[in-house]
């Protein structure tokens, strides 16, 4: 019998959770710029940050506007 599908959480997702973690204890605004979160995430950072970059985000941009995103889904590109 085979198992059911799972659906695998994209790393992204797993990411903003975390954020939004951090939110919630006050640890951070979703006003303040991404570029705070790097003190937070230390050596994790330059990943994250080019992740972030990948999907058009600045280190200006609010936590908010990350917190925003639905869905990680990236689109495939058309050849």
């Amino acid at each position: 019998m085979p198992l059911p599908q799972s659906v695998a959480t994209h790393p992204m997702a797993k990411f903003q959770r975390k954020v939004r973690s951090l939110v919630e204890t006050k640890a951070i605004s979703p006003k303040d710029s991404l570029w705070k979160i790097a003190f937070i995430f230390g050596d994790k950072w330059p990943h994250w940050k080019a992740e972030l970059e990948s999907f058009d985000f600045t280190t200006q941009d609010a936590i908010g506007d990350l917190l925003a995103v639905d869905s990680w889904e990236e689109e495939e590109e058309m050849a």
